[in-house]
This record gives structure tokens, C-alpha cells and sequence, in this order.
């Protein structure tokens, strides 16, 4: 999805489904419209009526007309703020499922450029205004404006002066609400802008706050959020400033309108032109006229917001996903291991110079490949390609046998699976944990995936066995632990490629041992990429490649490296004191 999208006709183009219901809503809103008109025409008659000594029971009718149109006409608006909250929470929910698709599709530069905080506001604080925009304004602004008409019609019916009058007034003010909304969406904008940003920062320094308080940066941080708070509170400042301007001379503009209304109806009762029950009708409808138009200007500020969010909500879908499936994507083998192959591969991230140069590696089907070398040498990088979180910039990555840009999307995150030195938890059963969710999974299948990395025991002890809660809020893990119900999602999915990225960097020496195990088990048979930090990590694998400065300056199978003292994985072996 490359075109940036109307904001409002990505809003309609969700709300298409709810034609049905929608129709139910201007029925609503019509009949809703309809009634209120009626109340000042009986109240004419009743004053007109008791002025001219009419009997009681015809005054009695009238009054018990005027209190059963009053009651119908707030049924029929209960019924309408149902009927348009169910529409609006079923269209963002549509709208809430889309983005949230398109962002995780979306390549990993552009989550680098927009912190996890405004990803949330973005999805759900957006969202939740537009909700609120379809519920409140949709309804409330639409009952009012056909109420207006319908008012002004029943006005140039009783008197065409009066209507005359009430007309150009609401075209007046009309006028300057749609010439202040020009002024007051930007600053909607802004004020949105401002607190995603707030949130992002405040979701990076939560996830940091160990480390903060460590190295005593609270101060640093709590400045940080001064100034992030400082900048929320300009932007929302300008905000209400401009469109609480704009109600206040709306609101001055109808009192004066409406003083006026009541002279020119005054003027005509002295006159004998009208009734006293016409002049208290058009003070009525004068009043009405004025209820509407202070409707859609008071839900203007919503309106304004909406149009913010909906802007940048068509943003995030306007994206371009720089990873598509090429029309002509093939499956991969539904089983065994999987060859992988860089030929010729140079990348560099988006903006910067290259990171990898003519990369040339072939790890075969069923064996290991180490990847050692200085941080910054391209090794994660080398990783990401070969699970197509980036393309190369030249050459390709192929895997059995297919360039990985001509696999089908689906078949390669199934096929290709990554392990990482973060390892996340989610909080949820340990059941959901190693199957991710899929409820096909077989719990037997479960059982002997969590034997296999010699987790049996651990869950032998579990409260409620694979229904126990994991996480904040459940059974709390170690690092080795996490690692490990990592390692058993592996052993369930089968995939045909792994790639390791270093899992066990930050365990102790015994749980690291239990790690190297498990991962042995889980290396035997599968074509996998090992990324080291540490060579203890990589004393079991095929072959190594050494990498600086983005290029293999090294490969061969290990122990023939490791034996040849002239080489310089021989010289790293020596120098970390590693085997062999």
C-alpha cells in the first residue's frame, strides 16, 4: 500500500459496511428531527387557544400532545446514540485491524523512526477519537443540521422576515466556523503529534528504568519529561485556544440573533401581523435554530481532532511496504532443512553507506555455519536477510534454491525462525507461549517439545500445567528458562532454517550449559546460522565465517580453521583461551 489514502474516504470506505444500520441511524435522526418541530406549533395553538377562552379539554389534548412529543423525542435520541456508537465501535474496530496488519508488515526502518509508545497512539489513541467523532459528532452534528433545516423551513412558512432573518444569520456564522476550522486542524494535528511523542518517550524510559536508576539518570529523565510535557501543554494550550475562540463568537453571534428574532417579532405583534402564540413559536424556533448550530460548533473541536487522527492514521497505511510478495511466489519444501545462500549480497539500511560488501556464503542443507566477528562486522545484519526483514540493495539471497524475494511471505516465516538474545515472554499460558497462539498445536506435541530442551520437570511443577500463567501477573521465569520455552517453540514449528542470535550471551555458566545443550539438540538436523559473541558458542557448528567491516574475510569448515594456526579464527581461539 504505496498512495496515501483521503483521511475521510478511508473513514467512509469503512463504514461501508454498516449501510444497513446507517439507514436505520438517518431514520432515526430524521423522525428525531421531525418531532421537536412539532412542540413549538401545539404550544401556538395552546397560547393562542387560551387566549381565546377555548374550552379546557381542547387545551388539556394540546398539553398532553407537547408532553408525548417531548418523551418520543427523547426515546428516538436514546435509540440514535446506540445505534451510532455500535456503528462507530464496529468501523474503528475494522479501521484498528487494518493499521495494525499494515504496521507489522511494515520493514524494520520504519519501526527504527517511530517508537513503540507512538505505534500504540497511532493504533489505539487515534482510533478511540475517531470512535468517539462517529458516536458523537456523526450523530449528534447530522440530527442537528436537518433540524436546522427543517427549523428555518417551518420559520420562512410562518413568516418569510423572521426566516429571512434566522437564514442569514446561520449562513454568517456558518461562514466563520468553516473559515476558523483552517486555523484550528493544524493545531489538532500538532497537539496529537505532541502526545504520541510524549508517550513514545515515556514507553522507551519505562522499558530503561533499571538502567536509570543504576546510573543515576532520574534527573536527566525527569527533564526530559518536563520538557515533553511542556511542549503537550503548548500544543493543547494553541488548541483550545483557537477552538474555544470560535464557540465563544458563535455563541455571541446567536444571543445577538436571537435578541433580534424577539424585536422583529415584537414589532409584528404590534403591528397585528401575528399572534402572541407566533411571537413565543419564533422565540422557540429562533432558540432552536440556535440549539443545532451551537451542536456543531461545540463538537467542532471533536471534528477537528478526528480530521488530525484520521490524517494520520491514512498516514501510517499510506506507508509503503518495502517487503512484498513478488505475484509469482512460490511455497518452500513443508519439511527438512533448508540450503541458504548469499550471492554477491551488498545492503546498506536506508540513508546510510553499505554495511555488508559482496557478501558470498553457502551454508548447505543440514549444516551449521558460525558467524564470528567485532561488533558492528554485519553479522545480525547478514541475519535479517536471510529472514527477508530487508532486501539486498545488490545481488540476492536465495533459499533452497529460490531467490527469497520469489518466496511467498507465509511459507518463509513458517520455513526460517530466529532466536534471539532478547527473548520475550508474552503474558499469557505457557500453552500460548510455545505455540504463539495457534490452537492447533497438539498438547502431547507440547509436552515433548518442553522435554526436549529438559524442561520436563519445570513443568511437572507448573500449578496448572500448560494452562499456568506465564509473565506479569503468573509464574515468573529466569533468563535460562525463558531461553529454553524460546528453544521448544522451535522444536514445534520444525522449521527448515534457524538462525541463533548469540542465546545465550547473558546467562550464568551453569544455565548457559543447560543452554548449550538444548541447543545442540535443537541444531541436530537443521540447517542454521550461528551468530557468537563468545566462540564457546560456536564449538559444535560445520563451518565458521569471520566477518569486518561487512565482508567474510574468512570461511571454512571449523576445524580445519581451528587447526590451522596461521588462520584467524585460530588466533581468536587462542586468544579467548577456547577449545579447539
Amino acid at each position: 500500500m504505496s498512495a496515501r489514502r483521503s483521511p475521510w474516504l478511508l473513514v467512509a470506505a469503512h463504514l461501508r459496511p454498516e449501510g444497513r444500520r446507517l439507514g436505520v441511524l438517518l431514520a432515526a435522526l430524521v423522525v428525531g428531527t421531525a418531532l421537536p418541530l412539532v412542540g413549538p406549533l401545539l404550544m401556538r395553538s395552546f397560547i393562542d387557544d387560551a387566549t381565546a377562552g377555548r374550552p379546557t379539554r381542547t387545551l388539556v389534548i394540546l398539553a398532553g400532545g407537547y408532553l408525548v412529543i417531548a418523551v418520543s423525542s427523547q426515546a428516538v435520541a436514546v435509540l440514535a446514540a446506540y445505534l451510532a456508537s455500535g456503528t462507530a465501535w464496529r468501523t474503528t474496530n475494522r479501521l484498528r485491524e487494518e493499521i495494525a496488519e499494515h504496521a507489522l508488515h511494515l520493514d524494520m526502518d520504519f519501526h527504527a523512526r517511530h517508537t513503540p509508545g507512538e505505534m500504540i497512539e497511532r493504533v489505539d489513541g487515534d482510533l478511540l477519537g475517531l470512535t468517539e467523532f462517529i458516536s458523537g459528532f456523526v450523530a449528534q452534528a447530522v440530527g442537528s443540521s436537518l433540524l436546522l433545516a427543517g427549523t428555518l423551513i417551518v420559520v420562512w412558512t410562518v413568516d418569510a422576515r423572521v426566516g429571512a432573518t434566522l437564514t442569514a444569520l446561520v449562513a454568517f456564522g456558518s461562514y466563520v466556523l468553516f473559515r476558523a476550522q483552517r486555523r484550528v486542524v493544524p493545531a489538532a494535528a500538532a497537539f496529537r503529534q505532541a502526545t504520541a511523542e510524549l508517550l513514545g518517550s515515556v514507553e522507551e524510559r519505562l522499558v530503561a528504568a533499571e538502567d536509570i536508576r543504576a546510573n543515576g539518570a532520574g534527573r536527566h529523565v525527569l527533564n526530559r519529561f518536563h520538557e515533553d510535557s511542556a511542549r503537550v501543554f503548548g500544543a493543547d494550550r494553541r488548541w483550545q485556544v483557537r477552538g474555544g475562540a470560535v464557540l465563544a463568537g458563535t455563541n455571541l453571534l446567536f444571543a445577538v440573533g436571537t435578541a433580534t428574532v424577539l424585536a422583529v417579532g415584537v414589532l409584528l405583534l404590534r403591528a397585528g401581523s401575528i399572534t402572541v402564540g407566533t411571537v413565543v413559536l419564533l422565540l422557540q424556533y429562533s432558540t432552536l435554530v440556535r440549539w443545532p448550530v451551537e451542536q456543531i460548533v461545540g463538537q467542532a473541536k471533536q471534528l477537528h481532532e478526528a480530521g488530525a487522527a484520521a490524517t494520520r492514521v491514512a498516514a501510517v497505511l499510506g506507508e509503503p511496504r518495502t517487503i512484498v510478495e513478488s505475484p509469482s511466489a512460490r511455497t518452500l519444501p513443508g519439511s527438512g532443512p533448508l540450503s541458504l545462500r548469499f550471492a554477491g549480497v551488498t545492503f546498506a539500511y536506508p540513508g546510510d553507506a553499505p554495511v555488508l560488501h559482496d557478501i558470498d556464503l553457502e551454508v548447505r542443507s543440514g549444516t551449521t555455519l558460525g558467524l564470528i566477528g567485532r561488533t558492528g562486522s554485519g553479522k545480525t545484519t547478514l541475519a535479517r536477510l536471510a529472514l527477508r526483514l530487508y532486501d539486498p540493495v545488490e545481488a540476492y539471497v536465495a533459499l533452497a534454491g529460490t531467490d527469497l524475494r520469489e518466496v511467498a511471505l507465509r511459507s518463509l516465516r513458517t520455513r526460517v525462525h530466529m532466536v534471539t538474545q532478547g527473548v520475550h515472554v508474552f503474558r499469557a499460558s505457557v500453552r500460548d507461549n510455545l505455540t504463539l497462539f495457534d490452537d492447533g498445536v497438539d498438547d502431547g506435541a507440547m509436552v515433548d517439545a518442553l522435554a526436549s530442551v529438559g524442561l520436563r520437570e519445570w513443568l511437572a511443577g507448573l500449578p496448572d500445567g500448560l494452562d499456568t500463567l506465564l509473565g506479569q501477573g503468573g509464574i515468573g521465569l529466569s533468563a535460562g528458562e525463558a531461553q529454553l520455552v524460546t528453544f521448544a517453540r522451535v522444536f514445534l514449528s520444525e522449521p527448515g532454517l534457524l538462525v541463533l542470535d548469540e542465546p545465550s550471551s547473558r546467562l550464568d555458566a551453569a544455565t548457559e550449559a543447560v543452554v548449550h545443550a538444548a541447543t545442540d539438540r535443537l541444531l541436530t538436523g537443521r540447517t542454521a546460522i550461528v551468530i557468537a559473541h563468545r566462540l564457546a558458542t560456536i564449538g559444535t557448528v560445520d563451518e565458521v565465517a569471520v566477518l569486518e567491516g561487512g565482508r567474510v574475510v574468512e570461511h571454512g569448515p571449523r576445524a580445519k580453521l581451528a587447526e590451522d594456526r596461521t588462520t584467524r579464527f585460530a588466533h581468536l581461539l587462542a586468544a579467548a583461551g577456547a577449545r579447539r
